[in-house]
């Protein structure tokens, strides 16, 4: 599953809607709105959770995968040592946020967090991007 900074991820690109995904992966195994109000997709092959944004009339605004075939820029993700992820990758600012047992590593230019547990990338986070000049979001998919 190849993770595309400011895209999205596979053959899911950012602005898609439910249906446009159903029509890609099928129905989800699970389906849940969040305290927000957004449409939350569960696919348990595909490790991968979907966001919808309710106030952007549901369209894909964020995804999280676990999936072990997760690559990002050619560079094969999960279970490997976020030393060598940060070597590897060419973006050169990362926050870190820690809690418990794991630590977030955010690259805001391309609104991705690769979240780290025990040294080794247990799950990558991605989001569509947001217009810094207009502050709207910036959808891939133009259908």
């Amino acid at each position: 599953m190849k993770i595309d900074p400011k895209n999205g991820l596979a053959q899911l690109l950012f602005g898609m809607k439910t249906n446009d995904v159903v029509a890609q992966l099928g129905l989800p195994n699970r389906q849940f709105q969040d305290e927000d109000g957004n449409t939350i997709y569960l696919y348990d092959s595909h490790k991968l959770r979907l966001t919808f944004y309710a106030d952007e009339d549901f369209r894909l605004g964020y995804a999280i995968t676990s999936h072990a075939d997760a690559t990002l820029l050619g560079h094969a993700i999960i279970g490997e040592p976020i030393t060598k992820i940060l070597e590897a990758l060419p973006f050169s600012s990362w926050e870190t946020e820690e809690f418990d047992s794991v630590t977030n590593y955010f690259n805001e230019s391309n609104w991705l967090t690769l979240q780290v547990e025990y040294g080794q990338v247990i799950r990558v986070e991605i989001g569509a991007l947001i217009d810094e000049v207009s502050d709207v979001f910036i959808w891939r998919f133009k259908g």
